[in-house]
C-alpha cells in the first residue's frame, strides 16, 4: 500500500507472573522461539498482585521476545503501579517500604532494566514512535477506562487493559453476562483505531473486525456496522488488510484461560502503518 509499511505486532495480555517454560507444563502455546516482530504490545496485568520482584521478573520475561519497541501498560492486578489507588487503599502507610512500592515499581518499569529489556511503559495519554523502518506508530494508552477520549486524528493503536462494551467482554459465570465499557465504546469509536487490543477479560479470549458507519455523527454501539470475527492463525500473522477510519481489529489478547493457566497464543497481526515524514 502507497504511504505505509507493512508492520509486524504481537499482542499479550494477562500475563500474571508468565515466565518461559511455564506454558510447557501445560501445553500453552506461548513459548520460545516466539517470532520476530517488530512491535510488542502488552495489555496490561504484567503480575499476580504488583511486588517489586514480581515487576522485575516480568521485565526480564518481556526481555526474551524480538521485538524492536515493547510497549507496556498496567492492569489492575499491579496494583502499586497505581498510584492514587496505592496510597489511598492499598499499602500500610506505617510502613515506608510498603509506602516506596509505587515509586520503586515506576522506577524498575522505566529504569536501567526496562531500557536493557527495550521496554517502553506506557503512561495514560498519546505517544508516537518511529521504527527504524520508517514506519511511524501513534498509540494511545490508558490503563483505565477513559470517559472523556480526546478526538486525536490519525491514532493507529488503542491500548487499554479492559474491554468495550459488548466486544470481547464476555465472563463465564454468570454464563452470558458482559462487562465491557460504555465509556471506552464511545472512545473508540470516535477514534477508529487501526488496532484496539486489551485483556484483563481470560475467557473472551479472540479478535474481531469492527466496520464502523460512515456517519461519523454515530457514536458507541450506534456506529457499529458489522463484525467479523478473525481466527487466530499463530505462528503466522492475520494479514487481513484494515481499512484505517472504516474498520479497527479487536483483540483481546489474554495470555492466561480463566483458571489462570498460559494457553493462549499471543495474537500476531501486521499493520499498514504510515511512512513517517
Amino acid at each position: 500500500m502507497a504511504g505505509t509499511i507493512t508492520t509486524k505486532v504481537m499482542i499479550i495480555s494477562d500475563t500474571h507472573c508468565f515466565q518461559f517454560g511455564d506454558a510447557e507444563k501445560v501445553r500453552g502455546h506461548f513459548k520460545q522461539p516466539l517470532p520476530k516482530v517488530d512491535i510488542i504490545l502488552h495489555c496490561g496485568d504484567l503480575t499476580e498482585r504488583g511486588g517489586l520482584k514480581a515487576y522485575q521478573d516480568a521485565i526480564r520475561m518481556l526481555s526474551c521476545i524480538n521485538a524492536e519497541l515493547k510497549l507496556v501498560i498496567a492492569g489492575n492486578h499491579d496494583l502499586s503501579l497505581d498510584g492514587p489507588y496505592w496510597y489511598t487503599k492499598g499499602c500500610d502507610p506505617e510502613d515506608p517500604e510498603d509506602y516506596a512500592e509505587h515509586e520503586k515499581g515506576i522506577e524498575i518499569l522505566k529504569g536501567p532494566l526496562a531500557k536493557e529489556a527495550g521496554v517502553t511503559y506506557l503512561e495514560e495519554g498519546l505517544h508516537t514512535f518511529t521504527l527504524t523502518s520508517g514506519a511511524k506508530c501513534t498509540v494511545y494508552a490508558s490503563p483505565y477506562q477513559p470517559e472523556f477520549f480526546p478526538d486525536f486524528p490519525g491514532i493507529d493503536i488503542m491500548m487499554t487493559h479492559g474491554p468495550p462494551e459488548d466486544i470481547l467482554d464476555w465472563v463465564a459465570s454468570p454464563p452470558g453476562t458482559t462487562v465491557g465499557c460504555q465509556a471506552l465504546l464511545r472512545a473508540v469509536s470516535r477514534a477508529r483505531p487501526l488496532l484496539h487490543c486489551f485483556g484483563h477479560i481470560h475467557e473472551a479470549y479472540s479478535a474481531t473486525v469492527v466496520t464502523w458507519k460512515d456517519d461519523r455523527e454515530k457514536i458507541g454501539a450506534d456506529a457499529i456496522e458489522a463484525r467479523s470475527p478473525q481466527p487466530s492463525v499463530y505462528p503466522d500473522s492475520s494479514n487481513r488488510p484494515i481499512k484505517f477510519g472504516k474498520e479497527t481489529m479487536m483483540v483481546n489478547a489474554a495470555i492466561m484461560d480463566v483458571n489462570y493457566n498460559p494457553r493462549n497464543s499471543p495474537w500476531l497481526v501486521d499493520l499498514e502503518l504510515p511512512r513517517a515524514a
